[in-house]
């Protein structure tokens, strides 16, 4: 294990998101932002609830992952250094429905995402007691790597190229070739950046954020010069969320990286992956009836009883973290 230097540990600590990668059953990489939360011993700790085990899964088949720090909102840091960590992951088949053993955890999100508390008050934890079954991941750093501040993240979305900050309109790429129409071009074309996942020839996942220029082909893309990909599957994560880790939005658009004739790198889209859609209530009604439904059939499959939250626990943790909350109105 690679232990964090102080400077980049109060960086990652910082940093309310971060972007994670693990390798699908095919080996293509799967990139989603999620909190991590760094332990006293090193290791980092990931969450996820059934309704989305796919992580999970994925890391019980093979540990390889990569966790990218590129997003500073919300995080009180000026301009602060990207932090990549590669690393070894593993996930128990334990389902946790109680914050026992690791409070600071759930303290962390109830600080950093305010709205959550509700969730453990009637009549909302009768719609949403599958969030709190969680799988645990632990990843145990094997690579750290730090990158100069990515300049066009002072906004990270707009909903059109038009309403973003005129620092961020003359950087963000806009297609002068509307024909033909690539997957996933309106919504990387709402983000000044988004981070490329790919592996590197090992096979291991890689992370870094870059520029998009769309082509009649593809995606021109920046990896970091640390970031030696090699050709084969991809994806490009877009995300964004609030300083109090509301207004939460999400794509992930798959497909291959290439390397043209002349040596840059071309990043060709196949389709899109919006996971809770654009937002709009009918999504987030499809996205709760969804997770619902996942959540019986992890349990299902596996022949077990649903756990118990602990929602005492819970509204304990809550409460103190409202107390502590100086925002509140």
């Amino acid at each position: 294990m690679i232990s964090l230097a102080p400077t980049i540990a109060e960086t990652v600590d910082a940093y309310r998101t971060c972007e994670f990668v693990t390798l699908g059953r095919d080996g293509a990489p799967l990139v989603w932002p999620t909190a991590a939360f760094r332990r006293d011993d090193g290791t980092l700790l990931v969450t996820t609830s059934l309704a989305f085990a796919r992580k999970a899964l994925n890391v019980r088949r093979d540990g390889r992952v990569a966790l990218l720090f590129s997003d500073p909102t919300a995080s009180g840091l000026d301009r602060p250094e990207q932090v990549f960590i590669g690393g070894t992951a593993v996930c128990p088949e334990e389902i946790v429905a109680s914050p026992a053993g690791d409070e600071a955890y759930w303290s962390m999100l109830f600080d950093r995402q305010p709205d959550s508390r509700r969730y453990v008050d009637a009549p909302a934890r009768w719609l949403m007691d599958w969030y709190y079954l969680r799988l645990l991941i632990t990843v145990t750093p094997t690579d750290v790597r730090t990158r100069p501040a990515t300049a066009a993240l002072a906004s990270l979305a707009t909903d059109s190229p038009a309403e973003a900050p005129a620092a961020l309109r003359a950087t963000a790429p806009v297609a002068t070739d509307p024909a033909p129409v690539l997957p996933g071009a309106d919504v990387l074309a709402r983000f000044p950046t988004a981070v490329l996942s790919a592996r590197d020839a090992s096979g291991a996942p890689l992370l870094s954020r870059t520029r998009t220029t769309p082509t009649p082909d593809g995606f021109l893309v920046d990896p970091a010069p640390d970031c030696e990909m090699v050709p084969g599957p991809a994806g490009l994560l877009v995300h964004r969320h609030d300083d109090r880790l509301s207004g939460l939005y999400n794509a992930l658009v798959r497909g291959e990286l290439h390397t043209t004739a002349d040596g840059r790198r071309l990043f060709r889209p196949d389709r899109v992956i919006e996971p809770s859609g654009s937002g709009e209530p009918r999504d987030m009604l499809r996205t709760l009836r969804t997770a619902r439904r996942d959540t019986k059939a992890y349990l299902d499959r596996r022949g077990l009883t649903r756990p118990r939250v602990d929602w005492p626990a819970l509204k304990s943790l809550a409460t103190a973290s409202a107390a502590r909350d100086t925002t509140a109105p």
